[in-house]
């Protein structure tokens, strides 16, 4: 009896550490991407935020099409599109034009979070009022299954991305499930496990548990900062090795490969997921490359979670 193989997939923000600047943010997402795509990684998202000092990806349909440019296998998506910033007839134009140049690889993940601080998000909506989540999901799928009364241009002829809905709390779950939609959980977000088909989750390996611990320094002085109301970029672990505070609170699972495996399946067991979405917050570029090289090999040694 053959066991299904875990996937391993990329939620990547396009993060813009302290000392660089939003190009090279998107450069080296770009690079990533290429990455992860030689090393067998199954999809790779990227988010919508607005506002935000620390993120690059504000933009996440322009970012999906590029990547999947220079990416040859990868399914790329939007992890996901905020939809009560938008008219869902829109994005269903603009996922349903990127599902016809890349067809078979491109996937829309929608949530209903504001993506940004409240100035930004009004700029965003621009006056603008969202109806209810539901029926904007309802509409937003009428769409793309070509149901609706007007229709998205480029999703005609079966040019629809692959609809998934984004969350982490108990009512999106629900919602998912009543809709027939696959369920994406935000566990770098939440601690509480839910059922999922996908989990993301924040983790750092290296090749040592030491180095590991050292690495996640970086994003636990910036959620302590945040915590204390003090929003930074993200620091070097050099800088966060000298922080006079207690670096606590931020959900990231670190360590070698060895000590991350038994703490990704209890992850996997807990949602009963198939996939684990990995988020990787560090400062140097080439140590992140590092830890999804680190990773892959992973995928042979986990196991699918249980159907809950």
């Amino acid at each position: 009896m053959t066991t299904e193989k875990v996937r391993l997939s990329v939620l990547d923000t396009a993060p813009i550490v302290q000392g660089s600047t939003p190009k090279q943010a998107l450069e080296h997402t770009a690079d990533l991407a290429v990455l992860a795509d030689s090393l067998g990684y199954h999809r790779y998202w990227v988010p919508e935020h607005h506002g935000m000092r620390g993120v690059a990806s504000s933009a996440p349909a322009v970012l999906v099409g590029h990547l999947a440019q220079v990416t040859r296998r990868l399914r790329v998506g939007a992890g996901g599109v905020l939809l009560p910033n938008h008219a869902p007839l829109v994005v269903a134009e603009q996922f349903g034009t990127l599902a016809a140049l890349h067809p078979g690889r491109i996937d829309l993940g929608i949530g209903r979070a504001p993506g940004g601080p409240p100035a930004a998000v009004a700029a965003v909506r621009s006056g603008r009022t969202a109806g209810p989540f539901r029926a904007q999901v309802e509409e937003l799928r009428a769409y793309l299954v070509e149901e609706a009364d007007v229709p998205a241009i480029p999703v005609v002829g079966g040019n629809a991305p692959a609809l998934w809905l984004l969350g982490r709390s108990g009512d999106s779950a629900e919602l998912a499930a009543e809709l027939g939609l696959p369920y994406a959980f935000a566990h770098h977000l939440t601690p509480d496990l839910r059922p999922a088909t996908l989990v993301s989750v924040s983790v750092i390996a290296a090749d040592t548990d030491e180095r590991a611990e050292w690495l996640a320094g970086s994003t636990r002085m910036k959620v302590h900062s945040r915590l204390r109301g003090h929003r930074i970029q993200l620091p070097s672990p050099e800088d966060a090795g000298h922080y006079d505070s207690p670096v606590t609170g931020a959900r990231v699972l670190c360590g070698s490969p060895e000590t991350l495996l038994p703490q990704l399946q209890a992850v996997l067991d807990g949602s009963g997921a198939g996939e684990l979405m990995i988020t990787t917050p560090v400062y140097h570029h080439e140590d992140r490359r590092r830890s999804y090289e680190l990773l892959a090999p992973l995928t042979t040694r986990l196991t699918p979670g249980p159907m809950l």
